[in-house]
């Protein structure tokens, strides 16, 4: 099953919309410079308003950049979060003060050749990933830490997922997610922009995009069956 992660959440029906379509992951972004920051308290309100409604949480992810490691370990207690999804240039000495799991986000510059970035991914890709990091490929936009809209070189991805064990993220969208899944075959995907509706969640869209993973998913079962069938 590719693992589903849904970020940059503010509003309860749109994250209730994310829960009920089976999300594995639901991400709250406490960047101070992000347009889709919420405070900690802000982020307590909406997890206990979904809790009080009777539906089991998903793994709930702090979404940072950069920010000081007491910042980010005070709002892991406080928020109660699952996880941290590191989108700036924190390094292994950084995650070794955090107690919790973390994703790594590795930027794709959409402008540079693929082969001039290539050495430094795969130098970020197994640094984090020998300290036991999950790493997330994200399209790097210029004053921006994700949840741009942009998307990079899905060969590239492809190339990088075969190699080792990654989300993909940018760009992805309803529209377009089963062929991102079916081409580049990640661990997981991440969306943010792509199930908004004018700048906010769209609960409508949260639960297309979770469905159009879940059909990729659906469809590879399937075929596996029906080979494992043909080899009896």
């Amino acid at each position: 099953m590719t693992h589903v992660q849904v970020c940059g959440f503010r509003s309860a029906e749109a994250l209730f919309a994310a829960i009920d379509a089976g999300a594995d992951a639901v991400a709250l972004v406490f960047v101070p410079s992000a347009r889709r920051r919420v405070t900690a308290d802000e982020a307590r309100a909406l997890l206990d308003e979904a809790r009080a409604s009777g539906r089991a949480l998903p793994a709930v992810v702090g979404l940072f950049a950069d920010q000081p490691v007491d910042e980010v370990r005070q709002t892991v207690t406080s928020v109660g979060l699952d996880a941290v999804q590191l989108c700036g240039s924190e390094g292994v000495e950084y995650t070794r003060q955090l107690d919790v799991p973390v994703a790594k986000v590795i930027s794709v510059d959409a402008e540079v050749p693929v082969a001039a970035q290539m050495p430094r991914i795969m130098v970020l890709q197994q640094r984090h990933a020998l300290a036991g990091h999950r790493i997330v490929l994200d399209a790097q936009v210029s004053g921006e830490y994700g949840g741009t809209g942009r998307q990079f070189d899905w060969d590239l991805a492809a190339d990088l997922a075969g190699a080792f064990e990654m989300s993909l993220a940018g760009g992805l969208s309803p529209e377009n997610v089963q062929e991102a899944v079916e081409r580049v075959r990640p661990w997981g995907v991440d969306v943010s922009s792509g199930v908004e509706t004018d700048g906010e969640k769209d609960p409508v869209r949260v639960r297309a995009f979770v469905e159009a993973v879940r059909a990729v998913d659906a469809r590879r079962k399937k075929g596996g069956l029906a080979r494992l069938l043909g080899r009896r």
